[in-house]
């Protein structure tokens, strides 16, 4: 089973909000996941993003995969950390 850190859409109609699950890749985007680390809003300014780092470094030990949004989400967050 492979398993990815992805996005999976929340949210109304033109207001998007993703959670940041841990997913088998051959789910569907807003299907089943296994856990739930975090959460991403675009709507707000700046866009809003909150990890729990310690779930998804666990994760990505375990040979979890990030999706090139999440990387992006992971890399903006350590940026606004220092």
């Amino acid at each position: 089973m492979a398993v990815k850190l992805r996005l999976s859409r929340a949210g109304v109609k033109k207001g998007p909000f993703y959670h940041v699950v841990v997913a088998d890749e051959r789910m569907p985007r807003d299907g089943r996941f296994i856990e739930q680390v975090g959460t991403f809003d675009p709507g707000t300014t700046p866009p809003a993003i909150q990890l729990d780092r310690a779930r998804v470094e666990h994760w990505t030990s375990k040979g979890a995969q990030p999706s090139k949004a999440v990387k992006n989400l992971l890399r903006q967050q350590a940026q606004a950390a220092k």
